[in-house]
């Protein structure tokens, strides 16, 4: 299993447009790549241009999917110019609970 979790930091004007960029890819992975299991996006409490996204993966060949899924290529290609800060934690991280069994 693997879990990345992202913070994105929109530019000021493009939030509306980017959330619903972000939530058609974040429904692209969940409906369409049979190895990500979970795909969360959330607006940071403090900062409204601040985006966190959840991401868990059936494993590395799953997130290697995800990344040339047309879904993603659009999403990236459409969202390059209203993103201002884009960082990555725990992209090599795996889960401790649930076990992996218990993910469905």
């Amino acid at each position: 299993m693997r879990v990345i979790l992202v913070s994105i930091r929109i530019k000021p004007g493009y939030k509306d447009r980017f959330i619903n960029a972000m939530i058609d890819d974040a429904k692209g992975s969940v409906n369409d790549e049979p190895g990500c299991l979970r795909f969360d996006v959330m607006q940071d409490g403090e900062d409204p241009d601040k985006i966190w996204l959840h991401e868990v993966y059936q494993d590395e060949a799953a997130v290697a999917a995800h990344q040339i899924a047309p879904h993603f290529l659009k999403w990236k290609r459409l969202t390059s110019d209203w993103v201002e800060e884009i960082s990555l934690s725990g992209s090599g991280t795996t889960n401790i609970w649930p076990s992996d069994a218990d993910w469905k």
